[in-house]
């Protein structure tokens, strides 16, 4: 049943890809992509500041982004919602009202975000970029009746919508040869996502108060972090590749009292040129996070969400994708991008919520 809502959720935007190639008798026909642009002269959409420009060129862009997640997992062992009930300690036991285990379990969350970016190249040496989200998250949870036992006495869902952090960057060129060029990654991520959002919750005891929600549900970080990263990609014939690490270091402790882990991610991927205007992609992606550090004291329930310790994972992802070079519009280049990944890997200090799979749609219009 996973597996086939999975497909439902994604056939609609993969049928919007196909139909824009399809109504599009240029993008396939065209023996020569617009100026000599190869369409995986850009990295699978998926990935972030991937690219730079040359003086003057200007980009902007779009990605729709949509996460899927539902069921439960302690290291690599899938666990049911009963079983978490039962077994799972609660790190707030001891407290007014608080069970010895976890009475309220997760289990679905979608996260669709909303991103606008812009790139600048004031030099051939630096590309600025900045971007901005906007984030919508929905998740349904189950609460487990008293203190003890496994009888579910309800389900409820939360949800939160808006700004998310905004991230301003500058790419650095390092060097470039005819078939390989490589840059660094050099920002700030700024808080402009709420750290304070609540919701109403289903307690143990039915009662429907409406409390601080837990750390994956609210907007932002409330940090100021430093972005790192180094880019290599090249090209030669039909065939792209490229590689790409990337690390978010929270700098300091929120208003809240405590601080995100660090994220660090490695990515590795090669292309086919099919034809001049469309390229194919397959991704390989290594996540890692860190627990939160330090406590917000409003967010304390009986539930894995709450827990700054059950907040890390290390996760392998496959992704494949594809770029496509439109039509130009008076000159100016545009490209759209798809791509999908699926977890192959994940070890997550839970019990957590397991990912089931992402989307990302992107279109980006070269201004000059």
């Amino acid at each position: 049943m996973s597996s086939r809502r999975t497909l439902a959720s994604v056939f609609p935007i993969c049928c919007r890809f196909i139909a824009v190639v399809l109504i599009c008798p240029l993008a396939l026909a065209d023996n020569s992509s617009d100026g000599g642009v190869r369409p995986d002269s850009h990295a699978p959409i998926g990935v972030m500041g991937d690219h730079v420009h040359k003086t003057g060129e200007i980009m902007l862009s779009y990605r729709f982004m949509q996460m899927d997640m539902s069921g439960n997992r302690d290291g690599s062992n899938t666990l049911t919602a009963e079983q978490i009930a039962t077994t799972a300690p609660n790190p707030f036991f001891g407290l007014p009202m608080m069970p010895p285990t976890l009475r309220v379990v997760p289990l679905k969350m979608t996260t669709r975000m909303h991103m606008l970016g812009a790139m600048y190249a004031p030099n051939n040496s630096v590309t600025l970029m900045a971007m901005t989200r906007y984030l919508d998250k929905k998740m349904r949870h189950v609460t487990f009746q008293g203190g003890m036992g496994s009888t579910r006495l309800g389900e409820f869902t939360t949800q939160t919508r808006g700004l998310g952090d905004t991230s301003l960057t500058a790419l650095i060129t390092l060097g470039h040869s005819e078939h390989v060029s490589w840059h660094a990654t050099l920002g700030v991520s700024i808080p402009t996502g709420s750290v304070k959002r609540s919701g109403e919750v289903l307690t143990p005891m039915g009662a429907t108060p409406k409390l601080r929600l837990p750390y994956p549900m609210q907007l932002g970080s409330g940090t100021y972090d430093a972005l790192l990263g180094l880019t290599a990609a090249g090209s030669l014939d039909r065939w792209g590749w490229g590689g790409q690490w990337q690390s978010r270091l929270r700098l300091a402790d929120n208003s809240e009292s405590y601080r995100l882990g660090h994220t660090h991610s490695l990515s590795a991927w090669a292309s086919y040129l099919v034809v001049p205007r469309l390229s194919l992609s397959t991704r390989l992606v290594y996540s890692n996070r860190d627990n939160v550090k330090g406590q917000d004291p409003l967010i304390v329930a009986p539930v894995q969400t709450a827990d700054p310790h059950r907040q890390a994972l290390k996760r392998l992802d496959l992704g494949l994708g594809a770029n496509l070079i439109l039509p130009s519009v008076q000159g100016h280049t545009q490209r759209i991008g798809l791509e999908f990944t699926r977890v192959l890997r994940e070890r997550l200090a839970g019990p957590q919520m397991k990912m089931d799979w992402g989307i990302t749609l992107g279109y980006q219009f070269n201004v000059r």
